[in-house]
This record gives structure tokens, C-alpha cells and sequence, in this order.
């Protein structure tokens, strides 16, 4: 973990170094205006990436994450459309549901039943996705047939702050207590670490797998009433692709594609670095088509970091349940 913890301040540090060498070819990107759009732009990538850093760590991953995006932010604007009475907490309980139930049912799959996560979530990715067109029938919700409050909240201020920067420090706060300070957080990378010593002293795999997965679903239905309300339409190509950015956030940030590692600084940190290049390339007139390719050299430089890092560490479950270690050992 020291290598993990001396990654966040130098990657802390490249995001502003870059921030900085972007405002100084272009200073209105320094402006307070534009600094505040990019954190705004970053609070969405930022709450999946921290789910998504929990998945990675027990060595699986979830595809399925912004396919879950879609099809809940398409159920709650139909809601809101079709309801435009219905209390907003309601609209956003029922996106959050819709995302919690579909992350189950990865869980269950995987958790229970011992299916690779990378091909049940491939495939979950396509089955959520193509419901979201069955649900809609392929037409668009747009802004005239959403309510006003729907669309206002995300962006609506308070101390100066937009909601959604408000709900992404709550989101990290929560992940950030999650995994180092519960039994449940301590578990997964236990799980990552060592998966059949994790089950020789007790912890409940296929439980822990369950609800971690539900969490990554709860979170992308958040996200996708966020998305739809954001940006104020909503269609069957939502997020099309936006899964591979989250993952690539999470390896960015320093979370090891082989388990047992990661945090939710980094993960956070990583959906910055994402987003200030996102930002960025517009301002410098640098053509689109490299946005993906410079992103793609991060990843794969964040990777050839992290595989670095782990040859040179020896893995181990950390002494997360001492009774339980002390009992295995009699």
C-alpha cells in the first residue's frame, strides 16, 4: 500500500501540473468559470469510478456499468414524462432501484454461481442496453417533456455548488469509509488479494461479490437519472461506451486489473486526469480523434506502473480479522 500512497500525490500532482500547462497556451481554461465546469464534468466519471475501484479490486470488473447508466436514467425520465406530478425523490428512487436490481443480478451471477465477471457483465452490457430500447421503442425523451425540477437539480446550487459536486463528495466520502474503515471494504481486498485463503478464514465470498456489485448498479442508477437530467434528454445511446472510461479512471488512479489494490483518492484522481484532457483538447483545437488516442498511451502507461509496482511487492491477506486468523491457526 506505501506504493499506492506515494501514486496519489504524484498523480495529484500531473493533474494540476496539467491544468496549469493548458492555462498557459490557453488561460481561459484558468478561468473560475471553466474550472468549475470541470469539476462539474468530472462528478459523474468520478462516482462510477469509485464504484467501479470496489469491482476491480475483488479482480473482477463491471461492463455493464454505463449500459445500467442508460437504462435507468431511460426509466426515470419515462417516469418523470409520463408523471410529471410525481416528487422527484420518487423518480430518482425508482432509477436508483432500476440500477441496484440490474448490479444484483451481475452479483448473483457471479457471486453464487462462479461465472467470470468479464463475461457476464459483456453480455449483461448488451442485454441492458437493448432494454433500454424495448423500453423506449427507440424514441428520444427530450428536455419539453421532462418536468422542470427534473431537469433543474443536478446543476441547481447550494453554497455556491452545484448539486452534483455535493453529491460526488458524499459519494467519496462514503467509498472512502467503505474501504478502509468497514469489515465489508477490508474483505474485498482480502477477496482480491487471495481469494481461497479469503474463504478459508471465513469472509462470504460469494455475499461480498453480491453487494458489490449492487452498489456498482446503485451507484450507475444515480448516475443515470444525473446523466438524463444533466443533459436533459434521453436515448438509447446514452453513455454508449462510457464504461471503458470508468475502468480506465480506476487504472489511472492506480487500481490493480489483478485485485487486491486500490482506493478511492486514486480512482477519484484518475477521473480527473480523464476529465482535464477531456476539457482540454477542445481548448488547444486539438482534433477529437486524439483524445482517444492520448488516452489510450495513459492507460497504457498507468498499466505498465502498476504491473511494475506489483513485481516488486509480495501479496498477502492483511490481518483484517484477528479472531478469525487466530481461530484458522488452532
Amino acid at each position: 500500500m506505501k506504493n499506492l500512497f506515494q501514486r496519489e500525490p504524484l498523480l495529484a500532482l500531473m493533474v494540476v501540473a496539467l491544468v496549469l500547462a493548458v492555462g498557459a497556451k490557453a488561460p481561459v481554461f484558468l478561468s473560475a468559470g471553466s474550472l468549475a465546469n470541470l469539476v462539474t464534468d468530472a462528478t459523474l466519471l468520478a462516482m462510477l469510478a469509485l464504484a467501479q475501484m470496489l469491482v476491480i479490486v475483488t479482480r473482477g470488473v463491471d461492463l455493464s456499468v454505463a449500459s445500467n447508466l442508460a437504462l435507468s436514467g431511460m426509466v426515470a425520465a419515462m417516469l418523470a414524462s409520463h408523471n410529471p406530478d410525481a416528487p422527484l425523490l420518487a423518480v430518482v428512487f425508482m432509477a436508483m432501484l432500476t440500477g441496484l436490481v440490474l448490479g444484483l443480478v451481475n452479483g448473483w451471477l457471479i457471486g453464487y454461481l462462479a461465472l467470470p465477471p468479464i463475461v457476464i457483465t459483456l453480455g449483461t452490457m448488451s442485454v441492458y442496453r437493448g432494454l433500454v430500447f424495448v423500453l423506449s421503442g427507440g424514441t428520444w425523451v427530450s428536455a419539453h417533456q421532462m418536468p422542470a425540477d427534473f431537469i433543474a437539480f443536478p446543476l441547481t446550487r447550494l453554497f455556491g455548488l452545484p448539486h452534483l459536486v455535493w453529491i460526488a463528495a458524499l459519494a467519496f466520502g462514503a467509498f472512502l469509509f467503505i474501504a478502509r474503515y468497514t469489515r465489508f471494504g477490508r474483505d474485498l481486498f482480502a477477496i482480491g488479494n487471495a481469494p481461497h485463503c479469503a474463504g478459508y478464514i471465513g469472509i462470504p465470498t460469494a455475499r461480498r461479490l453480491l453487494w458489490t456489485y449492487g452498489l456498482s448498479g446503485l451507484v450507475a442508477g444515480l448516475c443515470g437519472y444525473l446523466w438524463v437530467a444533466r443533459y436533459a434528454v434521453a436515448y438509447t445511446e446514452v453513455a454508449y461506451g462510457f464504461e471503458f472510461t470508468v475502468i480506465a479512471a480506476c487504472v489511472i488512479g492506480g487500481v490493480s486489473i489483478a485485485g487486491g489494490v486500490g482506493s478511492s483518492t486514486g480512482a477519484l484522481l484518475g477521473a480527473l486526469f480523464l476529465t482535464v484532457i477531456g476539457n482540454a483538447l477542445p481548448v488547444l483545437q486539438v482534433s477529437p480523434f486524439w483524445q482517444s488516442a492520448l488516452t489510450g498511451l495513459v492507460i497504457l502507461a498507468a498499466v505498465l506502473v502498476n504491473a511494475r509496482g506489483g513485481a516488486r511487492r509480495s501479496r498477502q491477506i492483511l490481518p483484517l480479522h484477528k479472531a478469525q486468523l487466530e481461530q484458522a491457526a488452532h
